[in-house]
């Protein structure tokens, strides 16, 4: 849509660890309901950026925007406030608390519960009988649904997810695609997925981008027919 601000843009952003500068003059747009992958192999900055966005990391350089707000300054919990959802790599479950517990952390209400669990218990069924369990006894494949199923209660307009698919089995791999999929066609909800599964990526993706070296190297349509040869070639080298 002509004149609405992209949910997310970053504006030559650099940011890095103390010292050590990671991300080189980044500049990207998620627009308004569209999912975008940012591919990589390990140590390129990828993790890096979302740390970046979340406010974990202070931007060195550049700017970042939410929809119509400057983050570039905002803290973490500030920057959640502006209806970001985010599911970090080192998966930040409560293993003590239960699988509803986990669920509950992202409502501003415990009343929005039952109604919001409704999509979830439909997208991942495993959890509907389950709520009492505590998420620390979850197999892998379970804790990173859960992790997806929480940032999707909290109904964000943008969901940031890191890494999510590694270590997963196809079937796993296929729930997360299709919830992810329904979320954005049930309620346009923009995605930005950091990721190094190719076919899982262009399969939720409008757009991909490829970062080497802490910059964009490439980026185009993930529906065109080349992209998953672009991005293999830039992962090989």
């Amino acid at each position: 849509m002509t004149g609405v601000a992209p949910a997310l843009r970053l504006e030559g952003v650099s940011s890095g660890y103390k010292a050590s500068m990671v991300l080189n003059e980044v500049s990207l747009s998620v627009p308004r309901g569209a999912c975008a992958a940012l591919l990589g192999k390990n140590g390129m900055g990828k993790s890096t950026l979302l740390k970046t966005v979340m406010g974990y990391l202070p931007k060195l350089r550049g700017r970042v925007r939410l929809g119509e707000v400057d983050a570039t300054r905002l803290r973490p919990h500030e920057v959640a406030r502006c209806g970001v959802a985010y599911a970090a790599q080192e998966q930040p479950l409560f293993p003590d608390l239960s699988i509803r517990d986990n669920l509950r952390l992202g409502l501003a209400r415990d009343r929005l519960f039952d109604e919001r669990f409704e999509d979830i218990a439909e997208l991942f069924p495993v959890f509907k009988s389950r709520l009492r369990q505590h998420a620390g006894t979850l197999s892998g494949g379970e804790q990173k649904m859960l992790l997806v199923a929480r940032g999707l209660m909290q109904r964000p307009a943008l969901l940031l997810l890191d890494e999510i698919t590694e270590g997963l089995q196809p079937s796993v791999i296929e729930r997360l695609a299709n919830a992810l999929n329904w979320e954005r066609e049930r309620r346009g909800t923009s995605m930005f997925i950091v990721e190094q599964n190719v076919a899982f990526a262009l399969r939720v993706a409008d757009r991909y981008l490829v970062l080497k070296q802490g910059a964009v190297v490439d980026e185009g349509d993930a529906g065109a027919p080349d992209a998953a040869g672009h991005i293999i070639d830039h992962l090989k080298v």
